[in-house]
């Protein structure tokens, strides 16, 4: 998200990019596959698996959750989404 906003602006998060240090509530950057691709998304850590995470969609739908890879930015597939 850096480079998004204006000059001298800071982004508004602070994300964990080390899969190995993941904990729930962490905030990620994730990823989306097919056309969403490209566009940076930020998540909270619902859960943390040894080989994926669970990342809360909606903060304000608790029932909104993507199953995403365990990786320094988690890749969620777009027929979550």
């Amino acid at each position: 998200m850096e480079g998004m906003g204006d000059a001298g602006e800071t982004c508004p998060f602070e994300f964990n990019f080390d899969p190995a240090t993941f904990k729930v509530g962490d905030t990620v950057s994730y990823r989306v596959t097919g056309s969403l691709d490209g566009f940076p998304f930020a998540g909270t850590l619902l859960e943390v698996h040894d080989d994926y995470v669970v990342i809360a969609g909606d903060l304000n739908d608790p029932d909104v959750r993507y199953k995403g890879t365990r990786e320094s930015r988690p890749v969620v597939d777009q027929s979550q989404v």
